[in-house]
């Protein structure tokens, strides 16, 4: 799966775009991931955005045990 993010001004004004896919960070944690550059009044900004699923490090962990466990 994949999300579009959009990145809007405070009247709704489109700025830019980036495309977030699935990630699984170093941490355990799980998510989706995404990176680029953006102009905004011909000024060029370097951008991330990560979405970490609450939850999903002690979920990983969990499977992980009872992989060692059996």
């Amino acid at each position: 799966m994949i999300i579009e993010v959009l990145l809007k001004d405070g009247t709704g004004r489109l700025l830019g775009s980036l495309i977030a896919a699935e990630k699984q960070f170093k941490t355990g944690s799980r998510g989706f991931y995404a990176n680029g550059k953006v102009e905004i009044d011909g000024k060029r900004y370097q951008t991330q955005i990560q979405l970490v699923e609450i939850g999903s490090k002690a979920a990983s962990e969990a499977a992980a045990g009872e992989a060692t466990a059996t």
